[in-house]
């Protein structure tokens, strides 16, 4: 069952004629006859009774004719969903990213939906140590990490660079200071995310190479959980400065360095190298670069 063969027994049907038929769609009547004929091979029922002088549907041209407009209304969906993923009127961008590293993400999501406002971006929370292996499988289209993925597969653009900083209240008594050394950290009451992370684990092995006890007190399972609980004075954060620029900016909260950790990473996008890309990925992946080659020329 032909979907142009469909299309012609649906017009001989609201024509009520074989030659009307022909006639609007170009086509010979022979060629119409020999449609319908095929059709009616295929379903094996009579689709018109030829003992009537116009072209009279039988029981089982009805029941047909509901079934093709249903199919052609779906063909005609589907193609006009095709042309809206390739026009970029509709589609998803897949990113996995944890809690730290979904800001420095947003200026090209932004930037993004500028071009393309139909198109849904979706960045999911995965931990950073799944992201490599997510985006190299075709989970994800995109991945944000502070540290080079190790699938040979993968490409990346790095977006900026971070550290890590103590956060405090600017009431605190190191909030005037520049820098505080690991000693005076572990003298506050630490603020820490309770997830695992790579960052945390490196932080952990530094106060215990120092023999410096960390003095987590309070762990809470979100990044604005913690910069909420700094700046209520329940004690101090360590978390990368990028997480808090608009607290910083503000000045609700302090950022000092901490020269002892020198935690400063490049935040970058991986992407595959090769393989099927959507439209609205590679429409991304656009973005991506052109912010690439700005700082470049700057």
């Amino acid at each position: 069952m032909e979907l142009s063969e469909l299309r012609v027994f649906l017009k001989v049907a609201s024509e009520r004629s074989f030659s009307r038929a022909a006639m609007k769609l170009h086509r010979t009547q022979p060629a119409v006859s020999q449609a319908v004929k095929r059709l009616e091979e295929s379903v094996g029922e009579r689709l018109f009774d030829r003992a009537t002088k116009d072209a009279t549907l039988t029981d089982a041209g009805r029941l047909l004719r509901d079934y093709a407009d249903r199919l052609l209304r779906l063909s005609e969906e589907a193609e006009t969903a095709v042309k809206d993923l390739r026009d970029l009127r509709r589609g998803r961008v897949l990113i996995g990213a944890n809690e730290a590293s979904v800001h420095a993400v947003l200026p090209l999501i932004q930037r993004f939906r500028e071009a393309h406002p139909l198109v849904h971006v979706d960045v999911r929370r995965i931990p950073a140590r799944q992201i490599g292996a997510e985006v190299a499988h075709g989970s994800l289209d995109f991945g944000v990490l502070t540290f080079q993925p190790a699938e040979p597969k993968l490409g990346s653009v790095v977006l900026g660079q971070d550290e890590l900083v103590m956060l405090v209240h600017p009431a605190h008594p190191l909030a005037h200071t520049r820098e505080v050394t690991l000693s005076e950290c572990a003298r506050q009451t630490v603020i820490a995310h309770n997830d695992p992370s790579h960052v945390r684990e490196r932080v952990l092995r530094l106060f215990e190479q120092h023999h410096i006890p960390a003095n987590i007190l309070i762990s809470l399972p979100s990044l604005e959980g913690i910069k909420r609980a700094v700046a209520l004075q329940m004690g101090v954060a360590l978390l990368p400065r990028r997480c808090a620029e608009p607290e910083i900016s503000r000045g609700d909260l302090v950022a000092l360095a901490m020269p002892e950790i020198r935690l400063r990473r490049h935040v970058r996008m991986v992407y595959r190298k090769s393989g099927e890309r959507s439209h609205a990925s590679a429409a991304f992946l656009a973005i991506v670069e052109e912010k690439k080659e700005e700082k470049k020329r700057a």
